[in-house]
């Protein structure tokens, strides 16, 4: 379990990630394994890059796939229109708005 991940969550804190090559920044929003014992974490993009082109918008990222993961001094208010915790199919969870 990643602590800096789980802070971020309970502090509403955006993360900064280098995922496949290009940097995000994103909203934590729950973080936990999947069903094959993954780490994963649910978010939502507000800038940067990825493989699909979409600069914001909701993510399900698996960690083991980022090369950095670094927690920023900004807050975001809450959890974003769409969020629907009971949707994540989550073996075990960490932490969650």
């Amino acid at each position: 379990m990643n602590h800096l991940i789980v802070q971020a969550i309970h502090q509403k804190r955006f993360l900064k990630l280098r995922y496949y090559g290009y940097f995000r920044i994103v909203e934590p929003h729950a973080y936990g394994l999947d069903s094959v014992g993954d780490a994963v974490l649910v978010c939502y993009q507000v800038s940067g890059e990825g493989l699909s082109g979409a600069a914001t918008g909701w993510k399900r990222l698996k960690l083991y796939e980022a090369v950095s993961v670094t927690e920023t001094d900004e807050t975001f208010s809450g959890p974003r229109p769409g969020y629907v915790p009971e949707d994540i199919a989550f073996h075990a969870v960490f932490a969650q708005l």
